[in-house]
């Protein structure tokens, strides 16, 4: 629209045309706006996502020899997939924070039922 010679949004016109990787703003959307509340808005449910699923894997495991609760990724499956369909992708976030450990990049159902996840 910046560039649309027969547009009337004045909003356009003031705000800076190219951000560079330097600058802090590179990457994110202008603050105030919808899109960035509607980031924060996401961030802050599968936050909530990640925390449900920790406290499922503490309810439905096992506490072993170390102290940490543990279960297969085939028990985890069958109690988490009638809360969410996106267990895998919550497992992958709750490793990247430290929260959970378990073998391997990708878990697969029916594959990798077997696998061991432990909560830290």
């Amino acid at each position: 629209q910046r560039k649309n010679p027969f547009s009337s949004d004045d909003r356009l016109a003031s705000k800076p045309v190219h951000t560079h990787r330097g600058d802090p703003t590179y990457g994110r959307p202008p603050e105030g706006s919808r899109t960035e509340q509607r980031g924060k808005d996401a961030h802050s449910h599968v936050g909530k996502e990640v925390e449900q699923l920790c406290l499922i894997i503490r309810n439905t495991g096992q506490v072993g020899e170390d102290g940490h609760v543990s279960v297969t990724f085939g028990q985890l499956f069958e109690t988490y997939v009638t809360i969410s369909n996106k267990v895998v992708g919550i497992l992958l976030r709750a490793r990247k924070h430290g929260l959970v450990h378990f073998e391997g990049e990708m878990l697969w159902q029916g594959k990798d039922d077997d696998v061991v996840i432990t909560l830290l």
